[in-house]
């Protein structure tokens, strides 16, 4: 029996010296196991985090490049609108209208954004506090009638 089978968790043949170890070494070896799998899942999630990490950081930048070339779409549709109304009435007065609808629109979107936030807030998981309560509560309740 080589050592690297014991690293690898291939069990001792029956009657071989391995198998003939007292209890004690036995326990021994299987806490030094235990510590290096511990230690090579740690190493697998900390490599697996790492390249996680480098696809978010991708993907955070092309999300960036897409709000940019965006806001340009936006403002070439914008110049389109204003130079559509131009046609019916003077240029500044169509800028201004295309401006007091984006005003418009902006507005709507604070004040849903801000309903959305007063929902939000506080920011405390009510429901986990009030079930974590429930399960103490529990706890203690079987605490005393296992004293009885």
């Amino acid at each position: 029996m080589s050592t690297s089978d014991l690293e690898y968790g291939t069990p001792p043949a029956p009657g071989s010296p391995a198998s003939q170890k007292p209890l004690a070494e036995l326990g021994g070896d299987l806490a030094r196991q235990l510590a290096r799998l511990v230690h090579h899942e740690i190493e697998l999630a900390k490599a697996e985090m790492a390249e996680k990490g480098k696809r978010a950081g991708r993907g955070a930048g092309m999300f960036g490049s897409a709000g940019v070339l965006a806001a340009f779409a936006f403002a070439c549709v914008t110049a389109c609108l204003v130079a559509a109304l131009q046609l019916a009435m003077p240029v500044w007065l169509a800028a201004l209208i295309v401006g007091v609808v984006y005003l418009a629109v902006a507005g709507l979107l604070a004040l849903i954004g801000r309903r959305q936030i007063a929902r939000a807030t506080p920011p405390v998981p009510e429901q986990a506090v009030e079930s974590t309560k429930e399960d103490v509560q529990w706890l203690k309740t079987q605490a005393k009638s296992a004293r009885l």
